[in-house]
């Protein structure tokens, strides 16, 4: 693996960290925002990756991911759990679905923001503008990496931070526990199914870490061509 690669990889995992912390941090504030403040007296509120590290999800398996290549780039993880009591929202179905579409709500947010700033690096210079236009292009990173100007390590740095958000968002809507899907999906089921549906549990997360690749791709392929394609306008 080259120097160049290695660089790559570790972009990829410092902005899994924070994409990962922005995520559970939002579940946090909006359980606060709703009534209960368990997450919040835990210090979760925050973007200190140390606060919701889980040491499986958020530190083995995707350094497992980035540095097997047997994965081909599937690069996925997950943070602590955020701790919500749900006794303490006044409409329980409502906010529990709101706590729940605040975490992948703000990866999607944090997605629009990177694509902003890539089309600020994109009009700001003719060099920003080919770095930007090169990723776009699905050229691969290295080539952007090895440029000489401060805009090329930001456009790789933005890029990936889109992408990335882009994926944890709709890893986390997939419906199987104990992904945020299933929270808002539970709510649809008859009372009865319920003890059966969570027992899904770890296994679930573990078949969609092996098998899941092509679903995830069929939702993120089409957000990252349009992306590309804004990318590529500017």
């Amino acid at each position: 693996m080259s120097h160049g690669q290695i660089i790559l990889k570790i972009f990829e995992f410092v902005i899994l960290l924070f994409a990962l912390s922005l995520h559970e941090s939002a579940h946090a504030w909006m359980a606060s925002r709703l009534g209960d403040q368990t997450a919040r007296m835990l210090g979760r509120v925050t973007l200190n990756p140390v606060k919701h590290i889980d040491i499986l999800g958020t530190i083995v398996i995707p350094l497992v991911m980035l540095f097997v290549p047997s994965f081909g780039g599937f690069l996925i993880g997950w943070a602590k759990p955020t701790p919500v009591n749900n006794r303490n929202f006044r409409h329980f179905r409502r906010d529990d679905i709101l706590t729940t579409l605040a975490g992948p709500g703000s990866n999607i947010m944090a997605a629009i923001a990177c694509m902003i700033v890539l089309i600020g690096i994109g009009t700001l210079s003719s060099n920003g503008a080919a770095a930007v236009h090169t990723l776009a292009s699905g050229l691969p990173a290295m080539l952007v990496l090895h440029g000489r100007s401060i805009f090329d390590p930001l456009a790789v740095i933005f890029y990936i931070g889109v992408w990335l958000n882009l994926l944890l968002c709709i890893f986390n809507l997939l419906p199987i526990p104990p992904l945020d899907g299933s929270h808002v999906f539970r709510h649809m089921l008859p009372y009865n199914w319920l003890r059966y549906y969570d027992s899904i549990g770890l296994m679930g997360l573990i078949l969609v870490l092996f098998f899941g690749w092509p679903i995830i791709n069929f939702f993120l392929s089409p957000a990252i061509q349009m992306v590309n394609i804004i990318l590529l306008h500017i």
